[in-house]
């Protein structure tokens, strides 16, 4: 750890050198040339996961040294012109990440709101057409079965009662794929029922307790809701967990939301890597989150159990 702090401060300070020498060079009478070393370190510093704020400070330091060596007003003045074109450069990767990370999130929104529908396509589809099917088959069965021995009406039966079983499962199903009580009810009649359904599949005991009385825009409620669903599903898979907690709170910007759980808990920071992101189910929650403008924060240790914390703004 401390051997990568120290590569890292390093890094820093060789991109700090760079800059104040490539701002020099700009000042001196190095045109076209000096702002494409400009745009050059800040390729480099956003490939080493510089932000804007360190740019702008590697920036304010070196131009810093600029202003003592002019010492005129006058001059200072040109410097200060000429240097904020070298800003401009050097912040012109940021810029354009940052538009492709806007454009990203744009066309995440889109997938996610493709998806949703798909989904409310195929529940619809398992809830009514299925069941219509299911109908006639049991309506099939009642006509032939008096016209059968004994016998073979009691086999009957027992198909009778696996198409009872059938319906339930294919219910169920429709529902966790889209809870018609999201659409007409709203988020947290939804989450009550999916941790009414999920407790008593798993034996986990979920309570829900929330300060949340008023109805969002369906992107938010329908992100948190997904958020909730893969967390349940992780605790049930991974956590050994016997207790679960959701706490849904909203202030005046932004809604808030806790699970928390008695479980094993796990390495937060390993939960870091790709590969464990994909195992818990955390690179979808935070691309849910990313298309609404929200944030995750995971707290966990070996043996004491986790809270994954949601941020999301608020849209009425």
């Amino acid at each position: 750890m401390n051997s990568t702090r120290q590569s890292r401060a390093q890094q820093d300070r060789r991109l700090q050198r760079s800059y104040a020498r490539a701002l020099r060079d700009y000042l001196a009478g190095n045109g076209e040339e000096g702002l494409q070393k400009a745009y050059e370190i800040g390729r480099e510093a956003l490939a080493a996961g510089c932000g804007v704020m360190q740019v702008a400070a590697m920036y304010h330091a070196a131009l810093a040294g600029c202003l003592k060596r002019a010492r005129q007003p006058a001059a200072q003045g040109r410097v200060l012109a000429r240097a904020k074109e070298f800003l401009n450069e050097s912040l012109s990767s940021h810029e354009m990440a940052h538009r492709g990370f806007r454009d990203a999130v744009s066309a995440l929104r889109q997938v996610n709101e493709t998806l949703e529908q798909e989904i409310h396509r195929i529940a619809h589809a398992v809830h009514d057409e299925a069941g219509q099917l299911l109908v006639a088959a049991r309506l099939a069965i009642f006509g032939v079965a008096p016209t059968l021995p004994d016998g073979d009406r009691m086999r009957l039966q027992e198909v009778s009662s696996m198409l009872d079983e059938v319906e339930k499962q294919l219910r169920r199903l429709s529902h966790e794929l889209r809870p018609t009580i999201l659409d007409d009810l709203g988020l947290l009649p939804a989450v009550r029922f999916l941790a009414d359904s999920i407790g008593r599949r798993s034996g986990l005991n979920i309570q829900v307790e929330s300060s949340v009385q008023n109805r969002y825009a369906m992107k938010v409620e329908t992100a948190l809701y997904r958020v909730i669903q893969e967390a349940l599903t992780n605790v049930t898979k991974h956590a050994k967990a016997r207790n679960v907690e959701i706490r849904l709170d909203c202030g005046k910007e932004r809604l808030q939301c806790l699970v928390h759980d008695d479980g094993v808990g796990f390495d937060a920071g390993l939960a870091g890597s790709r590969r464990a992101q994909r195992g818990l189910g955390l690179v979808g929650i935070r691309e849910r989150l990313n298309a609404v403008g929200g944030t995750l924060r995971i707290i966990s240790q070996q043996g004491q159990g986790t809270d994954l914390v949601v941020s999301v703004p608020v849209e009425h």
